[in-house]
């Protein structure tokens, strides 16, 4: 069955290489020139990846404004932004919104289409794969995590995490009390991501659980090594 890919990129001739690129590689793929189109076309059908460009036609940050909206309505649908805007102020600006990915026009199409195939790897082994001895659901303490509908409640309410989130979360509390460094959060996660990539991850994460629960402090910043998570009580 086919993967369908989304591509919302406002020039013709970019988005008929990606088009082609990926329809070679036996995706399924929609294009879109805009925001409005492009949000217009998901509220009918969600793809199964998004790629977004960050300046779309008349809106310098359209691309923004449609990650925000599309995470409204699909916490965890996968999504990439690809721009030629490769600043890292806007890369951080992307991730805090919550794309599962940053990358810019200047990456071999080889490269992208990896990527790609790493975002869909993990959504097929999210929820295909399970500690034999938890069956489907992760339990630590007041978070329980859901392998097989890729959600996370923390004191029964629904954290609203990404695809990437919920990844570095499970890596955490697979193994509570137990300090884990970006290296082994990205191969956990499947992900190749750079120091800032996963911090902002980490403060987003911790953002999410914050706002259900003020006194969340179970991910733990350990100075030079990594990150831990600590039950809560």
């Amino acid at each position: 069955m086919q993967r369908y890919i989304a591509i919302v990129e406002d020039e013709a001739a970019i988005r008929e290489n990606y088009r082609a690129v990926l329809t070679r590689y036996g995706y399924h793929v929609s294009m879109y020139s805009n925001r409005r189109e492009a949000m217009a076309a998901f509220n009918q059908q969600l793809p199964e990846l998004a790629i977004i460009d960050v300046g779309l036609e008349d809106e310098i940050e359209g691309g923004f404004d449609l990650c925000r909206e599309l995470r409204a309505i699909a916490p965890q649908l996968p999504i990439i932004f690809l721009t030629a805007r490769d600043s890292e102020l806007d890369a951080i600006s992307g991730l805090r919104l919550g794309a599962d990915d940053y990358l810019t026009k200047d990456i071999s199409l080889e490269h992208m289409v990896a990527r790609i195939v790493a975002l869909f790897r993990r959504v097929d082994a999210l929820q295909s794969k399970a500690p034999a001895d938890q069956g489907q659901q992760l339990c630590c303490g007041d978070l329980v995590m859901d392998l097989d509908r890729m959600t996370a409640n923390w004191q029964g309410q629904l954290v609203p995490l990404t695809l990437t989130e919920f990844w570095l979360v499970y890596a955490l509390a697979k193994h509570p009390g137990h300090v884990k460094n970006r290296q082994q959060l990205m191969d956990a996660a499947n992900v190749v991501l750079d120091d800032n990539t996963i911090t902002s991850h980490i403060k987003r994460i911790r953002k999410k659980f914050s706002k259900l629960d003020a006194n969340f402090q179970s991910i733990e910043t350990v100075y030079g090594f990594g990150y831990r998570w600590h039950p809560q009580k």
